[in-house]
């Protein structure tokens, strides 16, 4: 039997920040969850755009001409190979929409690289 995917449930499964889990596929999407706590790093994915859903709490995302803010219900598509840094001012809860196999640091990698295909 077919189930809906209740995000507050699917949450209740993240413990931990700048940890994306997907939820679900379509075609070669992926759709993931994430809690955000703070500043993330600089980064950019030079081959796809990235989109931003924020479900709870309020999210900047840093730009080189300046910053998107978002709140609950909002949505922000940053274009292909342009640089940013999500900030979340006090926790956020968030679904992204990106290609499968995406890294949540793009090309910058390091210590906040989360592992891909993790599913919750």
């Amino acid at each position: 039997m077919p189930n809906a995917i209740n995000f507050a449930e699917k949450f209740s499964h993240i413990p931990e920040c700048w940890q994306p889990r997907v939820i679900a596929e379509m075609n070669d999407y992926q759709f993931k969850l994430a809690r955000l706590d703070g500043e993330f790093i600089w980064h950019q994915h030079a081959s796809t755009d990235e989109a931003f859903i924020v479900i709870s709490g309020s999210l900047r995302i840093d730009l080189p001409e300046g910053p998107v803010l978002l709140g609950p219900g909002e949505l922000y598509v940053v274009p292909r190979g342009v640089e940013h840094r999500p900030c979340a001012l006090g926790e956020v809860q968030l679904l992204l929409i990106e290609p499968r196999g995406v890294l949540n640091t793009g090309e910058q990698g390091g210590e906040r690289s989360a592992p891909n295909d993790v599913w919750v």
